[in-house]
């Protein structure tokens, strides 16, 4: 995938691993267009990145994704690369009566996790096939592979998020779309500033943002499909040669 000259959309990107994305592909000279929920966090946005374009959009809301689809089109009709980055993780004690969630609560994760990306693929494959050469990015997670048990939704979202994305690549063999994987280890983001506690993931040397997507970035450019920074490896390859070893260690929390 060439990394510059692009019209790139990435959900999720007010903070985080999409805001470093918006970063580091605006230094590449592409065209840069985020989305995010939280006006507050957009308008962090566009002070720390004043060049990209910024659309206030939920891809939890099935309503949402045509409205932003047109909007975006209209204005940068050579939109050619899309990020699903957007996603939340919980801290969640199925066995804790008090913390019991309703039913709708429940499955949050999934509705941003999964159900967001599918959605957004579908909404905007259409337009990605006219373009000249394309990409669709699904960030997953190393935990995709195996699971962290105090996160059970989240972790179920980014499995069948990595299974989507496998379908995905084979169904789009025969056109001009490029389907990447980017499977993230614990990375320095907000995302592990919420419910998560230092206990929860003691021992746990998380990577830096900025190294991670630099990372993933050049795996981009290097057309790897599945793409692993850090200790995503790592977990890969235990979940293979020693799946119940790695979810002992992932259950001491």
């Amino acid at each position: 995938m060439k990394i510059s000259g692009n019209a790139i959309l990435i959900t999720g990107g007010t903070s985080g691993i999409g805001l470093e994305f918006a970063i580091q592909f605006l230094e590449r000279d592409n065209t840069v267009i985020i989305t995010g929920r939280d006006q507050h966090k957009i308008e962090e946005a566009r002070k720390r990145v004043p060049e990209a374009h910024i659309f206030q959009s939920d891809v939890s809301d099935v309503r949402a994704i045509p409205l932003l689809f047109h909007e975006v089109i209209q204005k940068f009709p050579k939109l050619n690369v899309l990020i699903n980055n957007a996603g939340i993780m919980r801290k969640i004690n199925l066995a804790r009566d008090e913390e019991q969630k309703d039913l709708q609560d429940i499955s949050r994760e999934i509705e941003t996790d999964l159900v967001g990306p599918i959605r957004m693929v579908q909404q905007f494959l259409p337009h990605l096939k006219r373009q000249e050469n394309a990409a669709i990015v699904n960030v997953s997670s190393g935990l995709a592979f195996v699971p962290l048990p105090i996160a059970p939704i989240y972790c179920a979202a980014k499995a069948g998020l990595h299974s989507f994305t496998q379908s995905l690549r084979v169904q789009l063999k025969g056109t001009k779309i490029k389907v990447f994987e980017l499977a993230p280890p614990m990375t320095q983001t907000p995302l592990f500033a919420g419910d998560m506690r230092a206990g929860d993931v003691k021992g746990v040397r998380m990577m830096d943002v900025s190294r991670m997507v630099n990372a993933a970035i050049q795996g981009l450019a290097e057309d790897r499909l599945e793409i692993r920074p850090g200790k995503s490896n790592m977990l890969k390859l235990m979940s293979r040669v020693a799946p119940q070893f790695i979810l002992n260690r992932l259950s001491k929390a």
